[in-house]
């Protein structure tokens, strides 16, 4: 790979909270090596007709040198990944932070190096998930039975959408978003970002608030350029890292909160679960914390701040 010229890429619109991310890693490496490194940036792969998928590969065979992706595609080779798996495990973004950039952070860095061919730069926030579907409001998980629902391929989701009474379809990305729109599929569990991004609040008018489950995604770089690269020039990686995952999680945060404005505007329903029905959910969920907490290290949880 050439240390004069870099790719990088996503499966997100340019004007995205990713898509700022992205601009600023490619702004402070090229500005941080007085442009003697260019960066390239594919801003959504899917728009080259390909599955998001694709990415993992490009990054893993050198093709590209880094992408941001779900950690939950890669829990089974890294299984320290599950733990951000386990439903309601972040009370807040505040939390999920903190333990990101702290001791959990670098175990969980630890793992993608001892177990793939990825170097994770850091982790960027797709913050919290939550339930959106065409048919009517949901307020308990009695509400979802029988509905199906887009899941990621993910074994800890897969259970918790079931421990609800729904059924899930468990599809890449580009497969789920094409079956939501035909109406084959009922419903999504997604960021409101991601439930724009994709189109999907075009046929789903019913959004749960339920926070089910914090989406991270990692910065994955190909780990053996990036340990072949000249010192300094991985510490302006670093940098252009650090930088990117302060400017990707304010855009988020700033983001989901005007999304949510808009969607109301347009007509669809939110639904905002009081401390009880919240409860209901969470109590559901026990079988699918259960697979979540055998999946990963016990000492694990340990380093979740709170």
């Amino acid at each position: 790979m050439s240390t004069s010229r870099v790719a990088i890429g996503g499966y997100g619109p340019e004007n995205s909270a990713h898509g700022a991310g992205l601009a600023a890693f490619k702004d402070h490496l090229e500005t941080g090596t007085n442009h003697e490194v260019t960066v390239d940036v594919v801003w959504n792969i899917m728009d080259q007709g390909r599955p998001n998928t694709d990415l993992l590969h490009l990054v893993e065979s050198g093709e590209m040198f880094m992408c941001y992706f779900s950690t939950s595609y890669l829990g089974a080779r890294a299984s320290e990944l599950n733990v951000l798996e386990t439903p309601f495990l972040f009370p807040d973004l505040a939390a999920a932070h903190r333990s990101l950039d702290g001791p959990l952070g670098e175990r969980l860095r630890e793992a993608v190096r001892a177990n793939t061919r990825f170097e994770a730069l850091g982790f960027w926030d797709n913050g919290f998930r939550h339930l959106t579907n065409r048919l009517r409001p949901i307020r308990t998980p009695e509400d979802c039975r029988g509905m199906s629902v887009r899941i990621q391929p993910n074994p800890i989701h897969e259970e918790l959408i079931r421990s609800w009474g729904a059924v899930p379809v468990a599809v890449e990305l580009g497969e789920g978003i094409r079956l939501i729109k035909s109406l084959v599929v009922d419903a999504q569990e997604n960021p409101l970002a991601n439930t724009v991004a994709y189109g999907v609040d075009e046929v789903h008018r019913h959004v749960t608030m339920t926070g089910h489950l914090y989406g991270a995604r990692g910065l994955f770089a190909n780990r053996e350029a990036y340990s072949g690269f000249d010192p300094d020039l991985r510490v302006v990686i670093d940098e252009a890292a650090g930088r990117a995952i302060a400017v990707q999680r304010a855009a988020a945060a700033a983001r989901e909160s005007k999304l949510r404005r808009d969607m109301e505007n347009d007509g669809i329903e939110f639904v905002d679960l009081s401390r009880d029905e919240l409860q209901r959910f969470e109590n559901a969920s026990e079988a699918a914390c259960a697979v979540a907490r055998e999946a990963v290290p016990p000492d694990l949880l340990a380093l979740v701040e709170r």
